[in-house]
């Protein structure tokens, strides 16, 4: 599905589809309203190829960083390229190498699904022999839609129509802002099926979202900012490695009203008549270590659990420090 603009067909591919080098925005202030800088300093390379998660609580930077690269907001100093094309110098090849789906379902109600495709095929230049107007409408399961009015179309239909619009000019890059909010999770799920599909296909897919297991389920890597600035930006897998937090909750053979002394010091709580719950580092303790003080009261255990950190975990005490830091 993916394809980098005409232009660059003999060139070689490049390493990074996003790359972002010290990019700042800085709003001018209003009458008695001080300067906003929106992004402070922004260093972030996108991997061809990848799934890329970028996450941040409202009002971070997230939808400033996506306007510049869409070239809707002009960019203070710095750089962003996309697939090698940097948006301020060759915005006409950089905005052929991007689609993106916008929060808002940003529709004409009066259209069709294939009209809206084709037009908007249209305003990118693609030629009519080039158009991929119902293999598009297939992948996002609309064909039985293609000549209704998009007025009659529901909120899942709508957003997978979104994804299809900005795929018309078969852009390697793909940013899906929100693409999920406000739609139930059997169309989450559909949506994350095609968006792997797409993935598979070549597309680089930059991915804004409020559900944490959404980029959890989905990305290869995440960035993650807060007050403008990046806070984080790794691996999947590194960041979840980062918080040394576990929890192991045992269910024992009798009831308890409170815990006993030896455990309280430990940090043990009461999380039911019979169950017990601890949080832990495993860098400091093991489990035989801690099941110790269990058998020293007595208790046979019943059942045991641990619990690994996840990316919420991970969310919240970054963007905790950075706003402690700020």
């Amino acid at each position: 599905m993916a394809a980098a603009p005409s232009s660059a067909d003999s060139a070689p591919l490049p390493a990074y589809a996003v790359e972002i080098k010290g990019l700042t925005k800085i709003y001018r202030g209003g009458k008695n309203m001080p300067p906003k800088e929106a992004l402070k300093d922004i260093n972030l390379n996108i991997p061809r190829g990848s799934i890329f998660g970028l996450l941040g609580p409202n009002g971070a930077g997230k939808s400033t960083l996506i306007n510049i690269l869409a070239s809707l907001v002009i960019k203070t100093s710095g750089e962003a390229r996309i697939w090698g094309y940097e948006v301020a110098d060759e915005p006409r090849l950089a905005r052929s190498a991007i689609g993106v789906v916008p929060q808002e379902l940003n529709l004409d109600a009066f259209f069709t699904p294939f009209e809206l495709l084709e037009l908007q095929a249209g305003l990118y230049g693609v030629p009519k022999r080039e158009r991929i107007t119902a293999e598009l409408l297939a992948a996002v399961d609309l064909t039985d839609k293609a000549k209704a009015y998009a007025r009659t179309l529901s909120g899942g239909m709508r957003r997978r129509l979104m994804v299809a619009k900005a795929m018309v000019h078969k852009p390697p890059v793909l940013v899906l802002d929100e693409p999920t909010a406000g739609v139930d999770v059997e169309l989450r799920k559909s949506l994350w099926s095609y968006v792997r599909q797409l993935n598979a296909n070549g597309t680089t897919v930059l991915l804004t979202t409020h559900y944490l297991e959404e980029a959890q389920e989905l990305c290869d890597r995440i960035a993650i900012i807060n007050h403008g600035a990046l806070v984080a930006n790794d691996t999947k897998q590194n960041l979840l490695r980062r918080i040394d937090n576990k929890r192991v909750t045992i269910t024992i053979d009798q009831d308890l009203t409170e815990v006993p002394v030896n455990m309280r010091a430990h940090g043990w709580e009461l999380t039911g008549p019979r169950q017990l719950t601890l949080a832990y580092q495993p860098s400091k303790i093991t489990i035989g270590q801690m099941l110790m003080a269990v058998q020293v009261n007595g208790f046979a255990i019943a059942d045991l659990s641990t619990e690994e950190t996840d990316l919420e975990d991970i969310f919240l005490q970054l963007t905790r420090k950075a706003a402690t830091a700020a």
